[in-house]
C-alpha cells in the first residue's frame, strides 16, 4: 500500500472518529436536555387543574370540608390547610422517557392517615414524613408528605388516589374520629416470654408494660453514640394477651423507610408519626412512630415483619 493510500485511509478512520463523537455528543445533549412537563395531561390524571410556574406543575386541594381552629381561632385553608404536589422534569427524555419527579403535603386528620399511606403506597409514591404544624388545632390536623419518580401521569394519577382515599373517609364519616376504631385494651397479664420470643430480644417488664428495646449505633458530631443515647427501635405492650394495645418507634436509615412503614401497614399497625430526632448524626436516621390493638402476639409478629423489612433493606434485598 503507498503512502498516499495508508494516509487517506488514516485520514477515513480518523473522520468516522469524529461523526461518531459528534453524533455520540449530539445524543447525549438531547438525553440531557430539559423537557417540559404537559401541564393538562397531570392534571387530568389527578382530576383538577395544574398550573405551572418556573417549568413546575402544580396540583392543589385545599381542605374546605372539615372547619379548623387554632388556638381558638377558625383557619382558613390559604392560611395552611391545603394539600399540593408539585412535578418537575426528570430523567432522561431521549432514552427514558419524559419522566418527572413529584413532592407533596396532603393535609390529613388523623382518621384520614391509614387510608391515605396505604393509597399511596399502593400507586408507587414514598411517604417521606407524618407530623404535625400546629399546636392547639381542633381538630388535630397532620401532615403527610410524599414523593416518587416516574411516568408523570401516573405520579398525578397516585395523589389524586391518595386524595380520593381522604374523600372516601370524609364521606362516610364527615366528623374526624377521636380514636381508633375498636375497644380499647383493659390491664391485664402479657405473656413477656411469647413477646421476647415474637421479636427475637430480650424485654423488660414494668407495671404490666413490656418493652422490648433494640439500640444502634452512629455518629453524632464526631462522637461515637448509640442506644444509651436514644438510637433505638423499641415496643411497649400494654393490656393482655388476648387484647393489647403496643406502640413503639422504629430507628432507620433512608433507605430502611419505606420498607419499614411499608411492613407496619401490611401487619394493620398504624403509623402516628415520621420525622427525625437528630441534627448532624452519621448516617441519618429517621424515626417512625406506630401503634395498634390486637392479640399481643399477632402484634409482635407484625412488628417483626417490619424488623426484617429493614435489615433487607439494609443488607440491599429490599428497598422502595
Amino acid at each position: 500500500m503507498t503512502k498516499k493510500m495508508l494516509l487517506a485511509a488514516a485520514l477515513l478512520v480518523a473522520l468516522l472518529a469524529w461523526a461518531g463523537l459528534a453524533l455520540t455528543t449530539h445524543a447525549d445533549r438531547q438525553d440531557n436536555a430539559p423537557h417540559k412537563l404537559d401541564a393538562d395531561k397531570i392534571g387530568a390524571a389527578a382530576g383538577t387543574k395544574a398550573t405551572v410556574k418556573d417549568g413546575v406543575a402544580r396540583i392543589a386541594w385545599a381542605r374546605t370540608d372539615v372547619k379548623v381552629e387554632v388556638d381558638g381561632m377558625p383557619l382558613k385553608p390559604f392560611a395552611g390547610l391545603g394539600s399540593w404536589a408539585a412535578f418537575t422534569p426528570a430523567g432522561a427524555p431521549a432514552r427514558a422517557g419524559r419522566g418527572a419527579m413529584v413532592m407533596g403535603d396532603t393535609v390529613v386528620f388523623q382518621d384520614e392517615v391509614s387510608p391515605a399511606m396505604d393509597a399511596a403506597f399502593e400507586h408507587g409514591l414514598a411517604v417521606t414524613a407524618l407530623h404535625n404544624h400546629f399546636f392547639y388545632d381542633k381538630p388535630k390536623v397532620y401532615f403527610m408528605h410524599i414523593g416518587g419518580s416516574g411516568d408523570p401521569e401516573k405520579l398525578a394519577a397516585g395523589v389524586k388516589a391518595v386524595w380520593d382515599a381522604i374523600k372516601k373517609v370524609r364521606a362516610d364519616r364527615p366528623k374526624p374520629a377521636t380514636r381508633f376504631p375498636g375497644e380499647a385494651p383493659t390491664e391485664g397479664k402479657i405473656d413477656a416470654e411469647a413477646i421476647e420470643k415474637a421479636l427475637g430480644h430480650k424485654g423488660e417488664t414494668q407495671g404490666g408494660v413490656v418493652k422490648v428495646t433494640i439500640g444502634r449505633e452512629g455518629t453524632m458530631h464526631g462522637v461515637k453514640v448509640g442506644g444509651s443515647m436514644g438510637l433505638t427501635t423499641w415496643a411497649a405492650f400494654s393490656g393482655s394477651d388476648d387484647h393489647a394495645a403496643v406502640d413503639g418507634d422504629f430507628i432507620m436509615t433512608a433507605g430502611e423507610v419505606q420498607p419499614v412503614l411499608r411492613a407496619l401497614r401490611k401487619a394493620g399497625l398504624h403509623v402516628v408519626a415520621l420525622h427525625n430526632h437528630m441534627i448532624g448524626e452519621h448516617p441519618a436516621f429517621y424515626f417512625t412512630h406506630f401503634w395498634g390493638k390486637g392479640k399481643a402476639e399477632e402484634l409482635a409478629r407484625g412488628i417483626k415483619a417490619a424488623l426484617d423489612a429493614q435489615k433487607g433493606a439494609t443488607t440491599g434485598t429490599t428497598g422502595h
